[in-house]
C-alpha cells in the first residue's frame, strides 16, 4: 500500500479489523518491522489521540518518530501553483514536501477544514500537496473531509463489541456551541457502508451530509424513533454542508441521554461536551465504549503503518 488517504483505500476491511485485533494482542510482535525507518508527523491542528496513538503505533514497529506543529512552528505554504508569492505565505508546498521527504519515511499529515470554502476543503489542497510532491507514502490523520484513521479504529470496536449478526448502528447528529467539520461523520459512513448492518443517520433537517457520501443509506430526521432497537449509536455534531460550515440548529433536544439511548452501546471520536453532547450520565456509564475507541486508535494506525512500511 502506497498511502493511507481514506477509507477506501483499505482492500478488506474485515481483513484488516481481524490484523488489528491480533496487533492488539501481542502489540510488539513486529517491534523490530520498522527498525531504521522514519515517521515524521505533521499538525496543522490540534490533537490528542490522532498525535499519542500514532506515535505508540509507530514506536510499537520499532520506528523513529520525528513530530512537527506545523501551524505554529512551520513557514506559512503557498499551495496554488504558479502563484506569485509577495503576500502571507513563505514556502511552497512543493519544497516543503520534497525537503520533509528527505527527513523520513512516511509522512502523516493532520489538517482540518477551513468550513469557509466549500471547494478549497473538499480540494483538500493540504493532504493532495503532499500526496502530489512528496516522495514517500502519506497518510491522513484527518484532513479536511475525512478521518480514516477515527473510522478504522470505530470498525474494531464494533467488531469487538458486536454480539450479533446483523447489528443495528445508528449516526446521530448532536448540538454544539462551534461549527465542526465533516469529516469524522464522513469516514464513519464511508466505513459503515463496508458493513453487513442495519446502519441509520439521523440529524435535523438542513443538517444532511454530503449526498455522494451518504447516498444508499437510511436518513431519520426523527431522533427517537432512529434510535429505536440500536445496538450501537455513534453521536457526532457537524456543521451543515449545503449551507457550508453555519450553525443551523442547536436544539438541544438533540443531545444523547440514557433514555433514548436505550440499551444500546454509546460511541464518540472524542473530545466530547458533557450535557451538550451527552449527558453524563451516558459517558459514565457501562454502556460507553469511548475509551475502548479511544485505545483502538493505536492499532488502527499501527495496522496502517505495518501494512505501508511491508511495501517500502
Amino acid at each position: 500500500m502506497k498511502h493511507y488517504l481514506s477509507i477506501n483505500d483499505i482492500d478488506t476491511l474485515s481483513d484488516w479489523v481481524s490484523a488489528a485485533r491480533k496487533l492488539k494482542e501481542n502489540p510488539k510482535k513486529f517491534k523490530t518491522l520498522g527498525q531504521d525507518k522514519t515517521i515524521c508527523l505533521l499538525f496543522f491542528n490540534n490533537s490528542l489521540r490522532t498525535r499519542l496513538s500514532t506515535q505508540k503505533a509507530a514506536m510499537n514497529l520499532g520506528m523513529e518518530v520525528m513530530v512537527m506543529n506545523f501551524g505554529s512552528e512551520g513557514w506559512a505554504l503557498e499551495y496554488g501553483d504558479g502563484t506569485l508569492m509577495n503576500k502571507g505565505t513563505s514556502e511552497h508546498i512543493k519544497e516543503a514536501a520534497m525537503v520533509v521527504s528527505q527527513f523520513c519515511d512516511i509522512v502523516a499529515i493532520r489538517a482540518f477544514a477551513s468550513l469557509t470554502d466549500k471547494e478549497k476543503d473538499e480540494a483538500e489542497v493540504v493532504l493532495n500537496g503532499f500526496k502530489k510532491y512528496a516522495s514517500v507514502p502519506v497518510v491522513n490523520m484527518e484532513s479536511s473531509v475525512g478521518h480514516p484513521l477515527q473510522a478504522l479504529a470505530d470498525a474494531i470496536t464494533l467488531n469487538e463489541q458486536n454480539a450479533k449478526k446483523r447489528p443495528k448502528v445508528v449516526l446521530s447528529w448532536a448540538p454544539h456551541p462551534k461549527a465542526l467539520p465533516h469529516a469524522v461523520a464522513n469516514s464513519f459512513v464511508q466505513m459503515m457502508k463496508l458493513q453487513d448492518a442495519d446502519f441509520v443517520i439521523t440529524h435535523p433537517e438542513g443538517y444532511e451530509l454530503n449526498t455522494q457520501i451518504t447516498a444508499g443509506v437510511t436518513i431519520e430526521h426523527d431522533q427517537k424513533k432512529a434510535c429505536e432497537h440500536a445496538d450501537f449509536i455513534y453521536v457526532k455534531n457537524w456543521s451543515s454542508y449545503t449551507d457550508y460550515g453555519q450553525i443551523k440548529n442547536e436544539d438541544a433536544n438533540w443531545m444523547m441521554t440514557k433514555e433514548k439511548l436505550g440499551k444500546a452501546k454509546f460511541m464518540h471520536c472524542l473530545p466530547v461536551r458533557r450535557n451538550v453532547v451527552v449527558e453524563d450520565a451516558v459517558l459514565d456509564s457501562k454502556q460507553s465504549l469511548v475509551i475502548e475507541q479511544a485505545n483502538n486508535r493505536t492499532y488502527a494506525a499501527q495496522i496502517v503503518l505495518k501494512k505501508i512500511v511491508e511495501a517500502l
